[in-house]
């Protein structure tokens, strides 16, 4: 399906990954959203051949699993990968295409390793955090964008900076130097006409960055919701950047959907179901980002309270998009080519190509209608 030049990817990327990959949430649960506590532990199931023809699939261990999806617990906009379990979704998709499928409850600062070693090929992270992996070799495919903008910048309520353009010869505390907030902070600067050398950027624990920032540590900090939100209630810090509503990045999404390039090329029908699934979940969490919350929460695999949860959900664009998700991921790479952050050997175009696909069987966005519970396709 692409053509691509495979790097081999170094021990050495899981230390790079630490920092830069969203842990999602959960437990496994069963087909009803609402029902039960949920259960990671999967009986071997096989593909079952029916009379008429068509085939069934169910979830399997990891060992049979054509598909292998990780997970962790803790982030509520990771939504989409546990609404996609909850709600049976990547069980239709996977038994539609006849695709075994297990559901892996990973360390995903390992995740370099994982996908390396074959014990997970797909998942979801942020856009920009995982430019840099690729460019080192980590070996994945974005398949489509999932949500926009839940990373926000923020300064002390007294302080005399108002805005990116601003942070000249400031420090900027961080959650990694390869992160998102990072990267995308440095896109942002060169928009201002301000060199990213220009600033420092000091690496925290993302919990430990409000405190840093109150403390004086730092002139500004960089923050992935929910972690901003309430780090802005607790200390009435002043927002001088919000990737939800900024010209520049309120169309782009900093999550999306990603699977091994191995996974594209041996089994694309496993691939274009798990991101169909994906792009399920997050039509209906864009149309029911209360009932979406609730569920994350009566399953156990998010903390925090629903009104938040679900305020938070709501502020986020959900539709998900191919195109859109394309398109974010060009800005980041030719962006981050001008920064400095790929290497000089990097050609964009062929970065690009080779690491973003659309696949066969996979509509470019969904929308979910509450009230007849269907999704409808867009091309």
């Amino acid at each position: 399906m692409m053509t691509r030049m495979k790097k081999t990817v170094a021990l050495f990327l899981t230390a790079i990954l630490m920092v830069t990959l969203l842990p999602s949430c959960g437990n496994s649960a069963s087909e009803s959203a609402a029902a039960g506590t949920a259960s990671t532990e999967a009986s071997a199931t096989e593909t079952v051949s029916t009379g008429d023809g068509t085939t069934t699939s169910t979830q399997t261990s990891s060992d049979q699993a054509v598909v292998k999806i990780g997970f962790a617990k803790g982030s509520l906009c990771v939504a989409p990968v546990h609404l996609a379990y909850l709600n049976g979704y990547f069980e239709k998709e996977f038994a539609a295409a006849g695709i075994t499928w297990s559901y892996e409850e990973v360390d995903l600062t390992q995740a370099a390793e994982l996908l390396a070693a074959g014990k997970i090929n797909a998942c979801f992270g942020l856009t920009a955090s995982l430019i840099q992996p690729i460019d080192n070799g980590l070996d994945i495919v974005f398949t489509t964008g999932l949500h926009t903008g839940c990373t926000k910048y923020f300064v002390k309520s007294d302080s005399s900076i108002n805005s990116v353009s601003d942070l000249k010869g400031k420090t900027v505390g961080v959650p990694g130097l390869s992160d998102s907030s990072t990267m995308n902070l440095k896109r942002k600067l060169l928009e201002v006409g301000i060199d990213p050398s220009e600033v420092t950027f000091a690496e925290y624990s993302l919990t430990d960055l409000p405190l840093a920032l109150e403390n004086g540590a730092v002139d500004a900090v960089a923050l992935h919701d929910p972690v901003g939100y309430q780090a802005q209630q607790e200390y009435g810090f002043k927002l001088i950047l919000d990737t939800g509503t900024d010209e520049k990045f309120a169309g782009e999404y900093c999550c999306q959907a990603y699977v091994s390039a191995d996974l594209v090329s041996t089994s694309p029908e496993g691939a274009a179901a798990y991101t169909r699934a994906l792009q399920e979940a997050a039509a209906f969490i864009q149309a029911e980002p209360e009932q979406a919350a609730e569920i994350q929460l009566n399953n156990g695999f998010c903390s925090g309270d629903l009104d938040t949860n679900a305020k938070l959900l709501e502020s986020y664009n959900y539709s998900p998009s191919v195109s859109a998700g394309l398109e974010t991921f060009e800005n980041c790479v030719k962006e981050l080519k001008e920064t400095g952050d790929l290497s000089d050997s990097t050609d964009v175009d062929e970065f690009i190509s080779q690491h973003y696909v659309k696949l066969d069987g996979v509509p470019d966005s969904m929308t979910y209608d509450p009230d007849t519970q269907e999704f409808t396709e867009s091309t």
